[in-house]
């Protein structure tokens, strides 16, 4: 009946879900990594005789009885563990567990921001999103989103919309996020079918989701996989750390070492587990913090922090990566509708491709062999 440590209660005095205790859960976390939607859970303590759909339309007041039958036709809901239908009767000591998309709020501005399509059709769309730009509005970031520059994409383009998913609380569409300042491959729905069926395999972890990072070091072994639990940080709010108690979540990340430069190293990763920060905590924890990160330790970079001759007319006080370096550079689904495989990669942006050139051709020390790896670089 709560979220991840330190969220507000979701069960409101009289057994309905608080709209606002579960707008805050998500509104809280505007860089929130960890792709599982928020549940919330009923233990029924008399015998009401009542149909399952008719029973959530009472507990959850802001969602219409359409769109609660379709969490429950998409098997977001179950009871006593099994997946029900909308007509199932339920009775005392019954236990339904419910998968809770935002609740309402306002329609999303339309702002025209460019947008880099890599995929589009009328079932979802796909983005590599350039690093700086926030995923959704926010109580601090209204507009300037990636939310509203679809919103834009649809009017002008005029190839669909946004599923109304999530719609309540201005994240239409919004499956799964990434940081403020990571850029790559990212998935939003068109439709609520979609959005559904698109959001179960992220809760399930039938995605796969691979990164590039340039980090400080060089990491030993080549290749491993990190498997540290992580959960919030014990003093400052808005950071997560490595957790050996009762609040760390478990949390695998697999990486393998690209190319070894000096002082530095480019590694691709893969994500098991969707923990918020995952990666950049566990590189941190290993003592690779990600170039640029510092709120994990790394390093804005200049051009004179490579020690490598510069190019022509480029200051040794030019900024070469002011955001940590981390590329989500593949993300494979299965298309909602159809079943068929997906698989989607976004090249490096500029920033991080002006740098590994760079070390590239001044400071390699070696190249390792990529077989198995599926980012290309």
């Amino acid at each position: 009946m709560i979220g991840p440590s330190g969220a507000p209660l979701l069960i409101a005095s009289g057994g309905k879900v608080d709209r606002d205790a579960l707008y805050s859960l998500y509104e809280s976390s505007e860089e929130f990594d960890d792709d599982r939607p928020v549940t919330v859970t009923f233990e029924l303590m008399r015998d009401l005789q009542k149909r399952l759909d008719r029973y959530l339309v009472d507990r959850v007041p802001f969602l219409s009885r359409t769109a609660l039958q379709r969490l429950i036709d998409e098997e977001s809901v179950t009871v006593n563990g099994r997946i029900p239908k909308c007509s199932t009767k339920l009775r005392k000591g019954d236990v339904v567990v419910a998968t809770l998309p935002p609740p309402p709020s306002s329609e999303i501005p339309a702002e025209e921001i460019p947008l880099d399509i890599l995929f589009e059709d009328g079932d979802m769309i796909v983005v590599n999103k350039q690093a700086g730009l926030i995923v959704h509005p926010a109580r601090s970031h209204k507009s300037g989103t990636l939310i509203n520059a679809l919103a834009w994409h649809f009017r002008h383009a005029s190839t669909g919309q946004l599923s109304s998913v999530g719609k309540e609380i201005a994240r239409p569409g919004v499956v799964h996020r990434l940081d403020k300042m990571t850029s790559g491959v990212m998935v939003a729905a068109k439709t609520d079918t979609a959005h559904w069926r698109i959001a179960k395999q992220f809760e399930r972890r039938t995605t796969q989701k691979r990164y590039i990072a340039l980090v400080h070091g060089v990491p030993e072994p080549e290749a491993d996989l990190i498997d540290l639990p992580l959960g919030k940080h014990m003093t400052i709010r808005e950071k997560y750390a490595v957790r050996h108690d009762e609040t760390g979540k478990p949390s695998q990340t697999v990486y393998r070492t690209l190319e070894e430069y000096k002082g530095f190293a480019l590694v691709a990763l893969e994500l098991r587990t969707g923990r918020t920060h995952q990666i950049r905590v566990h590189l941190s924890h290993l003592g690779y913090p990600i170039v640029g990160d510092d709120m994990y330790g790394g390093k804005h970079i200049t051009a004179s922090h490579l020690g490598v001759p510069l190019p022509e007319g480029m200051s040794a006080t030019e900024p070469m990566i002011t955001r940590q370096a981390l590329h989500a550079g593949m993300l494979g689904i299965t298309h909602p509708m159809t079943n068929a495989p997906m698989v989607f990669r976004a090249p490096l942006p500029a920033d991080m491709q002006r740098m590994v050139d760079l070390l590239r051709a001044h400071a390699l020390v070696r190249r390792l062999d990529l077989g198995g790896t599926v980012l290309e670089v």
